[in-house]
């Protein structure tokens, strides 16, 4: 059984995802902010730790590995930084006023996000694609990312006639984001022996911390009755609008590398990264931008079933891609 679950993509993980959403709609005062657990000030910092682990484990090789293929990391970042959001964009448009606007902000934050590297990286390998240019894709995705979410958020926002204090967001992108990201890479050189030896830890720490972070998001929402006119249909239309936009980029890449002749490696690298977004980025950043707001556990909503989507759907197409090779 948990060997089927692996092979599909769910781990425990995901499974712990599940189990905090669930958490919070039985108990909500156990995680909400200002309940039993003060799970407010777990978080904020815990937003902090996760990105000093993030620039503690990048290896700055990785940045150097496959750099030159610029045909490969100009479709995979155009993919990640604007198909997506163009994509979101006209979705929003043509939804406007028949659809809720604070899941709608989820989505195209979803579409805002970097690329994941775990995943991009071990699917590319699976698949037998180019996992250098996997590696080197998916890590400055992550790193444009910092600076671009917050930006395409700031002008969906303003074009929807609402609003994001951007000056104080990016002082907190720069404090909670980069500034202990840069901490992280100035330390690895004196600590990267034991990272190496801990390394299963700090993976396990990280993962906890973005298990907390939804645990306290879910719980402000189901505590603030978001979720009692939101319930499962709204789940399953996130579930499905998330399954049609991870095919349709993955469609609309697969087209485009067969069209510029891209070799299997590069196409198969391309399609994985280019169809990726980064659950361990978009949660803590969603906690940076929009605080303890209580409509912030469905802005996160389309981020934790796209994932859920995306590591199924990639698992299954991988291990197509490695019976074919």
């Amino acid at each position: 059984m948990f060997r089927l679950l692996s092979r599909m993509g769910i781990d425990a993980f995901l499974i712990g995802l599940v189990s905090m959403v669930a958490l919070a709609w039985m108990v909500p005062d156990l995680g909400r902010s200002g309940g039993v657990l003060q799970m407010e000030q777990i978080t904020g910092y815990g937003v902090a730790l996760a990105f000093l682990l993030y620039g503690l484990t990048l290896p700055p090789e990785r940045l150097k590995a496959g750099m030159l293929n610029w045909r490969l990391h100009t479709l995979v970042q155009v993919s990640t930084f604007l198909l997506f959001p163009i994509l979101m964009w006209g979705v929003a448009v043509t939804m406007a006023g028949r659809a809720n606007p604070d899941l709608m902000l989820g989505f195209f934050f979803l579409a805002a996000l970097p690329s994941t590297i775990s995943s991009s990286v071990a699917m590319t390998a699976i698949a037998r694609g180019n996992v250098a240019g996997a590696i080197f894709n998916a890590t400055l995705s992550s790193l444009i990312g910092v600076v671009l979410t917050p930006l395409w958020v700031n002008w969906y926002l303003s074009a929807s006639g609402g609003s994001l204090d951007l000056g104080r967001v990016m002082l907190k992108v720069l404090l909670l984001v980069l500034l202990p990201i840069v901490v992280g890479q100035v330390l690895r050189p004196w600590l990267h022996a034991w990272i190496d030896r801990k390394m299963r830890w700090l993976k396990t720490l990280d993962r906890v911390i973005i298990l907390l972070i939804v645990l306290n998001s879910f719980s402000d929402s189901v505590a603030e009755g978001v979720w009692a006119e939101h319930g499962g249909d709204t789940l399953m239309v996130v579930a499905g609008g998330s399954l049609v936009l991870f095919f349709a980029v993955f469609g609309l890449l697969t087209l485009v590398c067969r069209w510029l002749g891209f070799s299997r490696e590069d196409a198969i690298a391309g399609v994985f990264c280019g169809t990726k977004k980064s659950l361990a980025t978009g949660v803590p950043m969603a906690k940076i931008m929009f605080g303890a707001s209580p409509v912030l556990g469905l802005v996160i909503a389309p981020i934790i079933l796209y994932h859920l989507i995306q590591l199924v759907a990639a698992s299954i197409i991988a291990r197509r891609y490695q019976e074919n090779a």
